[in-house]
């Protein structure tokens, strides 16, 4: 008891010594009961919302009794409680119709987003969405259309119709993989799909409501962008003013994403600082040379609200997306920390950022754009921090430029490196030396011309700034383009169990917020999850959930059924392998012809896949050691495995291992965004 009463007062001692040191840890605590909620295998229920309730409540009114130490362990389970019912709330309140059919038939929607899909294809979504021989009440609120029929021209707010086809959200193309379904829920997505028909336009557009007005002034804003600055440099500037990509070609993505440079592209936290430091230091300059004025009012908090201001106009301008979001909520709380004479950049204010990030969209804590902006920001600012506070040499002034953009591009690489590889399955060896010769130029050349060319706007000048700004833009392309092209300039890695994310993440939070020397704890879990990673074993087959594609691990990688169809799959499956060929050098590996029945002979059983009709065809017995994967409903004589796609609707993807097989649906569990009705084909044919 003795021993005991010691632990406890030891404990409350070294809490004690943290205070003034664990707001930080808040958002820490939040995203741990969001993180919690999403791993449930089972949609909790209500019962199970009233349980973390009452604990959240009696842990709250234990702090507020006795606080100590030992209250801050308390709070903790305060925010988890809070972080989970956050998270479930959330998913509730994006609940809408979902497709739970195949649908063929005419589609019609107000046109309310414009992007491209992967295979640079047009894309729209619509919502107000009317299906032919589908009531209101089945129909989705937002679907998503690929048009591969003839050009067509657009515009926000347009009611249009199509006749198209059209599917529920897809699932996990393997099990545990990245859940589409998921994403779209909260998205408001009930269903995607393609046309190869003409869009043809119903009701001119309607721009007076719903904020489409601004969305339209958006795409005005990229088409001129587009028409001053033609190809990939005018889309490269459109995706950084407007926040639209679909300008930017195939080849120019590939070539940033390989150097490290796709994050330019995005509106993140790094445009958005540059455009509020640009304003900030202009207005501050402007109004300091003015003594009438500089002697009578705050300076600096009135550029502070100007930029704070600018920052505002910045993100309505860029369609205001979740990434750009939290950029201009931290870009805000930096701000507003000036306007109050706190310091600006501090953890604390990451960490408030962090909190209200979460609050409004706690599912961003699943997203890669959630988890490097603030690793990357937090590792800044911890790394700064302590570089203040040390002891060291100080540079001389001319060097503290060039070494301060060589220590930030360097720690923020290495902060995001992980999340990054674990998303993307990609390393980019050359992306610090791209980083260092491209970010700079946004700086100092590219997004104060952007701010140029939208003072000049008004009066039709806007060439005066958008012209520079080509200039930095072409540079930023010709060192990505020079960058991933050099030998070896990415390189691929396996994607990560489960676990390995949240113990770097964890780690690296204590070793940056935990103060004293037993922060270096946090390298332990650090070393744990990259030791766990790189033992990471990769499903020996793998088995799309159409069918239509079937992935088998061999010494010289995975071997792909198909060299063509089901590429996002493909393209998906090699990744996750960190695997750097295409579709058709996977394909290659594959024994014998090509043709529309492939067998392949395994360690545990022979792989017969069979493809379309004219394979179904060609085969009408199987013996017990074969496993046959089918794109189409299939029938066959004898006792083996048969997962046709009817079976695979029900199952959706396969991975199967020594140990067995296992489904996407057990490995997603029973959750509010796929525990609709099992999918069953019905064809609405126009008349």
């Amino acid at each position: 008891m003795r021993g005991l009463m010691r632990g406890l007062t030891w404990g409350n001692m070294v809490l004690l010594g943290q205070r003034g040191h664990l707001f930080p840890w808040a958002p820490v605590c939040l995203a741990i009961g969001i993180g919690g909620y999403f791993s449930l295998p089972i949609e909790p229920d209500a019962p199970v919302y009233a349980a973390f309730g009452v604990l959240g409540s009696i842990c709250a009114a234990a702090a507020l009794r006795w606080p100590g130490g030992w209250a801050a362990l308390a709070w903790a389970v305060v925010l988890m409680a809070t972080g989970f019912g956050l998270a479930g709330l959330r998913a509730h309140q994006a609940a809408a119709p979902v497709l739970d059919w195949r649908y063929y038939g005419a589609v019609e929607g107000r046109v309310v987003a414009l992007d491209r899909s992967a295979s640079d294809a047009m894309r729209v979504t619509l919502d107000q969405v009317v299906l032919e021989r589908v009531a209101p009440a089945r129909r989705p609120d937002r679907v998503r259309i690929s048009l591969h029929g003839p050009p067509a021209a657009l515009k926000p707010g347009q009611r249009i119709m199509t006749t198209g086809h059209l599917s529920p959200p897809q699932g996990p193309v393997e099990p545990g993989g990245f859940d589409f379904r998921r994403h779209a829920w909260f998205q408001g997505l009930g269903a995607v799909g393609y046309t190869r028909n003409p869009v043809l336009t119903v009701a001119p557009a309607q721009l007076g409501q719903d904020g489409l007005g601004i969305f339209a002034l958006r795409m005005e804003a990229s088409r001129r962008v587009r028409d001053i600055l033609p190809g990939d440099v005018g889309g490269f500037a459109a995706a950084v003013t407007t926040g639209d990509r679909s300008g930017v070609g195939q080849e120019a993505l590939r070539a940033l994403r390989a150097s490290n440079l796709a994050h330019l592209l995005a509106i993140s936290g790094l445009h958005m600082g540059l455009l509020a430091g640009f304003v900030f230091a202009v207005l501050r300059m402007s109004l300091s040379l003015l003594p009438a004025l500089a002697l009578r009012i705050p300076v600096k908090k009135v550029a502070a609200v100007g930029a704070l201001g600018a920052a505002a106009v910045y993100l309505a301008l860029s369609g205001g997306n979740v990434a750009t979001e939290r950029a201009f909520i931290m870009v805000a709380v930096v701000l507003l920390a000036i306007l109050v004479d706190r310091r600006a950049f501090s953890l604390r204010a990451v960490a408030m950022a962090a909190l209200i990030v979460l609050c409004l969209r706690p599912e961003a804590v699943l997203g890669p754009g959630f988890q490097m902006s603030f690793a990357a920001t937090t590792a800044l600012i911890a790394f700064f921090g302590w570089l203040r506070d040390a002891d060291l040499p100080r540079a001389p002034g001319w060097a503290k430029p060039v070494l301060g953009v060589l220590m930030s591009s360097a720690i923020a690489g290495l902060a995001t490196a992980p999340v990054g590889a674990a998303h993307f399955n990609t390393l980019s060896h050359y992306g610090l030396i791209a980083n260092l010769v491209s970010v700079p130029l946004m700086g100092v050349l590219v997004i104060p011309a952007a701010v140029g060319a939208l003072c000049l706007a008004p009066f039709g000048l806007e060439a005066l700034g958008l012209v520079p700004m080509g200039w930095g833009l072409a540079w930023i392309l010709g060192v990505a383009r020079f960058v991933s092209g050099l030998d070896g300039s990415q390189g691929y890695v396996a994607g990560p169990g489960a676990v390995v994310l949240p113990m770097i993440a964890l780690g690296m939070l204590w070793l940056m917020l935990w103060q004293g020397r037993a922060r270096l704890a946090g390298v332990l879990p650090v070393l744990a999850a990259f030791a766990i990673w790189s033992q990471a074993e990769r499903p020996a087959i793998l088995v799309a959930d159409t069918g239509g594609l079937v992935g088998v691990m061999t010494n010289d990688g995975r071997a792909l059924s198909k060299p063509r169809g089901a590429g996002f799959v493909a393209r998906n499956w090699l990744e996750n392998d960190g695997d750097g060929a295409d579709q058709a050098g996977a394909a290659a590996r594959w024994p014998g012809e090509e043709g529309k029945v492939r067998v392949m002979a395994t360690g545990t059983a022979e792989i017969v896949h069979v493809i379309g009709k004219t394979g179904a065809a060609q085969v009408s017995t199987c013996s017990e050691k074969q496993m046959v994967i089918s794109s189409v409903p299939l029938r066959l004589d004898g006792p083996c495995d048969v997962f046709d796609s009817k079976r695979l609707l029900r199952t959706g993807s396969l991975a199967i291992t020594d140990k067995g097989i296992v489904t996407a649906r057990q490995a997603a569990g029973r959750r509010l965004w796929n525990t609709r009705p099992t999918p069953k084909t019905r064809y609405a044919k126009v008349q």
